[in-house]
């Protein structure tokens, strides 16, 4: 059968959305913007999807969750929500100790924020994971930013928890479903089991799979100013409340062009395989913000952590990207020794 006049295939073919008539069980699907062919598989969170006659059909595991807390200030929840809140206090990053003030819970994961810099921002120098209240395990690490890594797990309970280093990062994992990776400087990932979807709470978000309730507040209430929020789950009331969001480029201008020459990376050639996959926008923002910011020096390590942030969103869409140079953030080699 010949082609009619107009866009329409012949009886029998589809359309293929890029301009060809193909017979149904070759009909490609659409990712993120992107064509994909009948057969071609992607990676969703922990799930394998696979296109079958222009519809993708994907495997229904149950993914553990990830937050990630970097830079100055710098949120990603379980649910996805991209959002900044510079408080300088101990908050509640995430817990299972929710809702009634008598709930029982598991764990509890405390950031302390302090100021980092002149502008104001703060950055995660501490990280407590209570597992209970007995004894106390401590790293410390020789950065510039002094950071601490405390794991206080209950004698009484049945929570273990283990430590092991991989590459750059500290890992603790606990019996009970809880992981913390830790690049012993200012970025932080909480990894929860699927058990705790929708029972947990604090700065990361409940895990519901709903981005659009994150901000819920200690008191339940939900809230569309990331700052209310963020106040809510500060450990004491002597602390004070973040009135404003700091934006360091306005603070320290002449640092902008700097920071957005050098943070352009992140929307260059070197990650395009990944901007479909991964909105570059938020992490190339979060970039400047942290290059502005840091005025006390470790600039390079406040840019190459904003960086490596956006790198391992990408990891996990499955795009890899090598951006590491001898110029750009090299790893040394007493790195692989």
């Amino acid at each position: 059968t010949e082609c009619v006049s107009g866009c329409v295939c012949p009886e029998g073919l589809f359309d293929d959305g890029r301009g060809g008539c193909v017979e149904q069980k070759d009909c490609p699907c659409i990712h993120n913007n992107e064509w994909y062919s009948s057969g071609d598989k992607i990676k969703v969170d922990c799930n394998t999807c696979t296109c079958q006659k222009g519809v993708w059909k994907c495997t229904d595991d149950v993914c553990y969750g990830t937050c990630m807390i970097y830079g100055s200030g710098h949120y990603n929840t379980f649910d996805g929500k991209f959002y900044d809140f510079d408080g300088s206090c101990e908050y509640v990053a995430t817990q299972d100790f929710c809702g009634d003030k008598n709930s029982s819970g598991s764990f509890s994961i405390i950031t302390e924020n302090v100021p980092c810099g002149t502008t104001g921002v703060t950055c995660s120098k501490a990280i407590k994971m209570f597992l209970g209240v007995m004894k106390t395990f401590s790293n410390r690490s020789a950065t510039s930013l002094p950071a601490i890594l405390e794991v206080i797990p209950n004698v009484g309970d049945d929570v273990q928890y283990w430590n092991r280093t991989v590459g750059l990062y500290l890992v603790i994992e606990a019996s009970n479903g809880v992981m913390l990776i830790w690049d012993k400087k200012t970025t932080v990932f909480i990894k929860l089991s699927p058990d705790y979807k929708g029972k947990v709470c604090g700065l990361c978000g409940n895990f519901d799979d709903k981005a659009n309730n994150d901000f819920t507040t200690r008191s339940g209430l939900q809230d569309s100013n990331p700052l209310n929020f963020g106040n809510s789950w500060k450990q004491s009331p002597m602390c004070p409340d973040v009135k404003q969001e700091i934006k360091p480029c306005d603070l320290k201008p002449h640092r902008k062009s700097w920071a957005e020459k050098e943070c352009s990376i992140i929307q260059s050639e070197v990650f395009k395989i990944c901007h479909s996959k991964v909105d570059p926008l938020p992490y190339y923002e979060a970039c400047v913000h942290d290059a502005c910011s840091c005025d006390s020096g470790g600039d390079c390590e406040c840019f190459c952590s904003a960086v490596a942030a956006y790198a391992q969103e990408c990891i996990k869409a499955e795009a890899c990207v090598f951006w590491r140079t001898p110029d750009i953030c090299p790893i040394f080699c007493d790195y692989y020794n």
